[in-house]
């Protein structure tokens, strides 16, 4: 799976989790935290983007991601080891 559609999967999840963002306001540069995301809205978009994802990321892995595209790239490495 590419990145691109790794970043959809977790746009779709932002969506979910903070329904009133806007999809032009999530950027890869930003935080979840720049969007208003509380710490458990934050493990809620990596839940379900790993649930879209089929994939299992060890939560300390997953905390070292400073912004979306960490986030991303977090992802994007364990769906390559499959």
């Amino acid at each position: 799976m590419d990145k691109e559609s790794i970043f959809e999967v977790i746009k779709a999840s932002v969506r979910r989790v903070l329904g009133d963002v806007a999809e032009e306001e999530i950027a890869a540069h930003k935080s979840l935290v720049d969007l208003g995301a509380n710490s458990v809205d934050r493990v809620e978009v990596a839940m379900y983007s790993m649930e879209q994802l089929d994939l299992k990321v060890p939560r300390m892995e997953l905390s070292q991601a400073r912004n979306i595209q960490g986030l991303v790239d977090i992802l994007h490495k364990h769906a390559n080891r499959k």
